[in-house]
Order: structure tokens, then sequence, then C-alpha cells
């Protein structure tokens, strides 16, 4: 193989049967899952990652809790209700029940691979997983910092499932620093799958897969909104910066039907370092309250009137409580403290020493296990938690669909959960409702394209363990798929030559007029990745409720917002890269426009403001049940470039009335 030069690449072409992208935990799942499937069969499979599986993903940094364990206090219909009752209402309980029941199987296997898990002993004592106690399979028992979340010491929780993954498939068959940017439909049947290209980010390479199913796996969207941090701190981001969109700007390019894009997630954070703050509410029980040591979640619990009936659930909606603490910015009673003294002063009088200096060292840990930024903000602003209260404030606006979200792509869910199975003359349960199961498990509406983790629509807070779990299920019925297609051999729609120039436009680009100015990065004939990217982020932030209108929008707001993108979608066509990591910049913000605009239609197309606390709609500012009570969908199309939203019906599977009591 000769040596590619930039703008001249070699190029690889390459032929499997089932082709993983990502390296996050969903393929991790898959690829620990699938060998046993391929077991006795001639199936090939390669997984391909942008970054190195090691720290991949959304618990690269590593993680102090698993947030969905089931155990033995409740069953998957609990979870399905916390899941439906956290994302007001409009989930898919098919989907999040399947998590349900088998995502313990996945911390178990966790735990088996050398993860601490923190245990209690017969006395109720809190232990560190290393302390040799009864793993979860033996009936050990968690340390619970929340009724789904247990705590581990978690700073290399990425590198153990990581090492299991690697392990199972073996490592000729996964390629590291590979960016795929477009999936191939299928010459003679378009509304099928055939493969993907990418290019890789160390060397002058394209490489162009064929296969018959692929799971697409590679996380939600961050920095299409313009976040916080600014200055010195640019860069800073909640979920990890390197989640572009490109699940769903890829599924949507291939044809697949999108779901619930308009819903977003707005996390509050340690302000600045945007630490976490779950172990401090759940497990440290900690309070937030207001300049003025008022705690906002009592003083304006009667506004949680106005959204029946999830205000008035045990634990409200996550957007809802934002709701309640963006009350109190607006009315001049900011900052808002998490008040950590209060919270360690209590624990102490409860708890032995040892449990209190543990606890205190947690309080630092919980940082260093997941985001050691903040600890760099509490040791430059002198901040001890048992001496000084440390700020909150909401994030800018992420898109995911595995942790506090649910927007994605519409997949296949299981055929065996609702009432009992009856099946049609034409082999499908009529016990589901319509369009909710084609057969296969995870399987988008692309025939062959599946996904899991942040890429599964309307099924949220699967977090680290579910999106696991969910890629195991994936792998399964992705073999299965293949072993019922046998003959099916994919063609791919597009010559390699033209897929080859239209990855390295931004490198041609770049080449061909560099010389034009003296200064490389001041041209008329380009745009940078990084203006490029600061132009989506304003458009979003200012006209598509991010943190520059307190999360406000309307009609005409987002009407403006449509032509800017429309122009900077055109404008994405001169993008410039001047080496690899330019172009790697490149493709990941040309994903990101089409995530935004997927995001700006739905938010324009649902009449109502049905995450408030995550975006107002001050046109439609309410939760219209009757009209409103339904998934939001979307298909994109990639000739004209628009997209076209719809209403699919929403169906209760799991009886939410205990929700309320």
């Amino acid at each position: 193989m000769s040596e590619g030069t930039f703008g001249n690449p070699t190029v690889v072409e390459e032929s499997h049967d089932i082709l993983l992208i990502g390296g996050g935990m969903a393929c991790c799942g898959a690829a620990y899952e699938i060998m046993r499937w391929m077991e006795g069969t001639d199936l090939t499979v390669k997984l391909v990652d942008k970054a190195a599986m090691d720290r991949s993903g959304a618990v690269a940094q590593g993680l102090s809790a698993i947030n969905t364990y089931i155990g033995d206090e409740q069953d998957p219909a609990d979870y399905a209700r916390m899941v439906s009752n956290d994302l007001m209402g409009i989930t898919r309980d098919d989907l999040a029940y399947d998590v349900g029941r088998h995502v313990d199987e996945s911390v178990h296997l966790f735990e088996e691979w050398g993860l601490p898990i923190w245990k209690t002993d017969e006395n109720g004592e809190r232990y560190d997983g290393s302390k040799g106690m009864a793993t979860l399979a033996e009936g050990g028992k968690p340390v619970r910092s929340g009724k789904w979340q247990i705590m581990i010491n978690g700073e290399s929780y990425k590198w153990i499932v990581a090492e299991a993954a690697k392990k199972a498939l073996g490592m000729d068959r996964i390629e590291e620093r590979i960016f795929i940017v477009k999936l191939i439909n299928d010459k003679n049947d378009p509304s099928r799958i055939a493969g993907a290209v990418g290019f890789s980010t160390r060397e002058n390479k394209v490489v162009v897969y064929t296969a018959k199913a692929i799971l697409l796996a590679a996380g939600g969207c961050v920095n299409i909104f313009r976040p916080r941090s600014v200055g010195e701190g640019t860069g800073r981001a909640w979920y990890p910066v390197w989640n572009a969109g490109s699940t769903y700007s890829m599924a949507a390019e291939a044809g697949a039907e999108l779901t619930l894009m308009e819903n977003r997630f707005v996390p509050t954070r340690f302000k600045d370092g945007y630490g976490p703050v779950g172990a401090w509410f759940l497990l440290f029980k900690s309070q937030a309250t207001n300049a003025y040591g008022e705690a906002y979640m009592v003083k304006n619990k009667t506004m949680l009137d106005d959204y029946p009936p999830y205000g008035a659930a045990a634990v409200p909606a996550s957007c809802l409580r934002n709701h309640l603490m963006l009350k109190e910015m607006k009315d001049g009673n900011g900052p808002i403290w998490m008040d950590t003294v209060t919270a360690l002063g209590n624990l102490r009088e409860t708890l032995s020493p040892r449990e209190v200096k543990h606890l205190e060292a947690e309080a630092w840990e919980d940082f260093l296990d997941m985001c050691v930024g903040q600890c760099g903000i509490w040791v430059g602003e002198n901040i001890e938690p048992e001496k000084k209260n440390s700020e909150l404030m909401p994030t800018e606006p992420y898109l995911l669909g595995s942790h506090s979200g649910c927007c994605g792509i519409w997949t296949s869910g299981p055929d065996d959960v609702g009432a009992p199975m009856e099946e049609t003359e034409a082999g499908v349960p009529d016990h589901l409702p319509k369009g909710w199961n084609w057969g296969y498990r995870g399987m988008t509406t692309v025939p062959g394209l599946f996904t899991a983790g942040d890429g599964v629509g309307a099924s949220g807070h699967k977090f680290s363990s579910g999106s696991h779990a969910e890629g195991r299920l994936a792998a399964k019925a992705m073999v299965k798929y293949c072993l019922d297609n046998k003959d099916f051999t994919p063609e791919l729609d597009a010559s390699v030559d033209d897929l080859v120039a239209e990855i390295v436009r931004p490198a041609k680009t770049f080449l061909e007029f560099k010389d034009y100015s003296t200064a490389i990065d001041v041209n008329p004939n380009y745009i940078t990745p990084k203006m490029l990217q600061f132009r989506l982020q304003k458009i979003m932030d200012e006209y598509v409720a991010g943190v520059a209108t307190y999360y406000n929008t309307n009609a005409e707001m987002m009407k403006v917002a449509g032509e800017k993108i429309d122009m900077l979608k055109e404008d994405s066509l001169k993008l410039r890269a001047k080496d690899l990591h330019e172009l790697l910049r490149a493709w990941e913000n040309y994903h990101r426009i089409l995530t935004a605009e997927a995001h700006l239609k739905h938010i324009e197309f649902r009449q109502e403001s049905r995450y408030p606390g995550f975006y107002y709609r001050t046109d439609k500012n309410f939760v219209d049940e009757e009209n409103w009570h339904c998934f939001v969908n979307s298909i994109y199309d990639k000739t004209t470039g628009k997209f076209t939203c719809f209403k699919r019906a929403h169906v209760d599977l799991v009886d939410k009335s205990k929700l309320f009591k």
C-alpha cells in the first residue's frame, strides 16, 4: 500500500458483515457480547473508534457512581416509570423496561472484571468495594446514593470495561483513530444500509467499509450551544467535547427516523468546573439554596402545580427542578449555593468517625473520579467543602439519549413487553403500538442500521450501565439480522472516488487557497472549523434557547435561526482543513450543524414547552397534554436538505399511577 499525502490519501476498502462504530460503553457492550452469538457462523465483524477505547466515550474520565442498577428493591417496571416521569411522560416503556431487565447483568460483569463497588456490612457501615466483601452477584449490598444509583471507585471504570471488550473481540478486529463521517446506502435498495466511510486521524488514509449491519453508537452532541466557559475556560463542557452529534446526523442522512430531537438536557452543576452534584444531593443529603439560605425547592413548590401530573410526583422531573431554580435567578436571588457545610455537619452527627473521614475524602474523590477540573477550582478558590459552600449554575444545553435526556433515533423494541403476545398473519406482535417493533432490537427504520446508548431515542436514564446493556442487546440482534439476510450482498450507492473526494474536500480547499493571503486563518475563500463552530454556537445560543436568553425562544426567533443555519450549511462546503486534526474538526462541525437543525425543527414543530427549565417557548409557554402528549419524529431528505416533522402516538405500557401516590 502506497503512502498517502494530505489531500491525496491512501484508500483502503474493507468488507465485513458487521461494523461497530464507536468505542464508548454501548460499543464495548456490543464488542463483549457479539462473539458468543457469532460462534459457529462465518460472519465477520470490525469495530472502528474515532479515539482509543481505553478512554473513549462519556465515561472516559471516570465516574463515581453507576446511575442505573435495579437490584432487589425495585423492578424494571419501576424503572420504566421513573424514566417516563423524569422526561415529562413521553418515553418508550418497551425500551426502558428492556434496559431495566438486562442492566444488572452488565453491572455484575463490571465488578467481575475488577471495578470496585461500595458495599455496606451487616451493621450498615459503608466500605469501598476493594475491601473484599461479597460481590453484588453473591448478594452483597451496594451503597445506594439514590434509588437507582450505586457508589463506585470509578477512575478506571472505562479502562476496565474496554479491556474486557478488547479481549472478547480481539485486537485484530479493532481499529482505533478512524473517524467515520458518512454512512452509505445500498445501490439496489436505497432504503437499506450498505457501508460507511471515514479517515484516519493519524495517517493520510481513507477507509471505505461495506457491511450488512452497522451499529452506530458515536455518542450524543456537545458544543452546538455557546458554552458558559469562555476565555481560559474555552472548551470546558459537562458532556465529552468529542461528542459531535455524529450519531444523529449520519443516521438522518441515511434516512433514519429521528425522535424527540426537541429534548435537551441542561444539567445543574458546580459553576465553572461542571463538577457533578448527584453525590452531594443523594449521598451527602445536601440542599441547594438561594443567596439568602432559602431552599428554593421548598420556597417555590407551588410552581409545580402548573405541570400536572409530573409536578405531583414524589421526585419532580429534572427540568422542573431547574424551573424552580431559574425562578430564583431571574428574581435576582442568586447566586445559588450547594450547602455543603450543613450537609457534612449533619453527617458527622450520625456516622462513625471512620465513615465521616471516608465521606470527606469522597467529597474530593467524586471529582477526581470524573471531573478533575472541579478540583482545580476548589483548590484555586480556597474551598474546603466542610467550611465553605460552592456555587451552582445551570449549564448550556446538551443533546443526548442515555443520560437525563431522550433525543435520538426511533428504534425497534423488544417483542415481549406489554399485553400477552399474539401474532398477526404477518407475524408482527399485535399487543405493541403500531411502529414500535419490526423484528430486531435496536434497529433503526433503515434496514441493517442499528444503534444503542445515546443513539436510542425516547429511552433516557440508561447512563453507562444501561448503554452497555443496550449494546449487548444490539449485538445479538445484528447477528440474527445477518443470518436472516445471508443472501444480501451490499453494494455502495456512491463510487469510492466520489466518497474520497467528499471527505478530503476541506483539505483540497485549504491547499488550493492557502497562499491567497499572508495569514492562513484570514482568507475569503474558506472558513476554519473553529470559526464555523463559533457561528453555530452564536445562532443556537441567541435564537434557540441558550444561556443568553435564559433558555427562552419563540417562533420568530427560530425563523431567524433557520435562515442563518441554511446559510451556515452553504458555507460548510467551504470549510478548510490545514491538517488531519482540522479535518477531524471540520467533519465534527458539519455533523453538529445537522444535529442543531434537527433540534431547531423539532422545537418549532412542538407547539408547547414540554420541558420547562430546559427550554421555554415564550409564545407557547405551557404543557399541552391534550394535543402534544406524543412523540415528535422527523425524517431528513439529504437531496433537498430538509427535515419533515410529524407526530407519533404515545402509549403507556406500564401503569404510571404509582408515581403519584
